[in-house]
């Protein structure tokens, strides 16, 4: 299943400091989310290759974050995603922290997996004790990056060392149960779209119902597992609560991109649209008639011994 806002969700680079990104008094304030880390250490190239489907391999030539990037993902909720450069420590006195963290719902740290942690678990570990004590609603995850290319037994001892010494500077200091997720990724795979799905759906006040309606449809219809998905980020708002399988996933997730593609090679003038009286609105594409209430799905049998479905839902 998939959901695609008013036709195609877009992504708007708001990169100028006069830009109309809401205030952080209005209703949308919590649909802002931070990402944040230390130089080099994988933001930008996230956000380019999720939002702007940069190839992965050219990620190498984004050069070196120096001002806050602001970018907008148009979708079923607008939301704000700001790129905070690692090398300046925005909450220092002479920079406006309100405005910068007091609009936040949730913050991404991007942590380097290759590289020597210590300095970047300091900096987030201070970063979080000062954060909690004037915005206490912000939801952290940390994205344990560029995992791909360490071996299976030394990312899994990395992984588990950073969560641990995270963790333990925490409590030390005297925060019992930090609102703290951790997510191993790497640009090169799904774990990236799974982890940022995941921090995106903090910011979903409606999550239990999604996920209700979602537990409903795959109960009644005897359906493995159900995504609700934005098709042009490959982000899912939402799915049923059974145990999500990464490869299962990765097929879905392969699967939009390969009906986005064939949508671009063989789509067709959609024509004026006419309001029924029963208020849905009808196409006319040539000598045929489309009602856009019945929608447009797709269904694939006998992809690695799995049944694909899949049904557009529009705004």
């Amino acid at each position: 299943m998939a959901v695609n806002g008013n036709g195609v969700p877009k992504v708007t680079d708001l990169s100028s400091p006069t830009s109309d990104v809401a205030p952080a008094n209005q209703a949308n304030h919590k649909h802002r989310l931070l990402f944040m880390g230390l130089k080099r250490s994988g933001k930008s190239s996230i956000i380019n290759v999720v939002l702007y489907k940069l190839p992965p391999t050219e990620t190498v030539f984004i050069p070196t974050t120096m001002i806050i990037k602001k970018h907008r993902l148009h979708s079923f909720r607008d939301f704000q995603i700001w790129d905070l450069p690692g090398q300046i420590d925005f909450l220092e006195t002479s920079f406006d922290t309100e405005s910068i963290y007091g609009a936040a719902g949730a913050m991404v740290w991007v942590l380097d997996a290759q590289d020597d942690y210590v300095e970047s678990i300091n900096r987030l570990t201070e970063t979080i004790l000062q954060l909690q004590q004037t915005y206490p609603d912000i939801k952290y995850s940390v994205f344990i990056h560029k995992t791909d290319s360490l071996s299976s037994d030394f990312q899994d001892d990395t992984v588990n060392d950073i969560i641990q010494r995270i963790m333990d500077d925490l409590n030390d200091a005297g925060l019992e149960n930090p609102p703290v997720s951790f997510y191993a990724t790497s640009v090169y795979d799904h774990s990236i779209y799974e982890a940022l799905s995941k921090v995106l759906q903090i910011l979903n006040p409606q999550l239990a119902t999604f996920e209700s309606m979602l537990n409903t449809i795959s109960a009644s219809c005897k359906m493995q597992k159900i995504y609700l998905f934005d098709m042009m980020s490959k982000l899912y708002v939402a799915s049923d609560t059974s145990p999500i399988d990464m490869a299962g996933y990765a097929l879905c997730s392969d699967y939009i991109d390969t009906i986005v593609d064939l949508s671009e090679i063989y789509s067709w003038d959609r024509g004026d649209r006419k309001t029924l009286e029963n208020g849905s609105t009808e196409q006319e594409i040539g000598d045929q008639k489309i009602d856009e209430e019945e929608g447009f799905e797709s269904f694939i049998s006998g992809v690695r011994g799995t049944c694909l479905y899949l049904k557009l839902v529009n705004k």
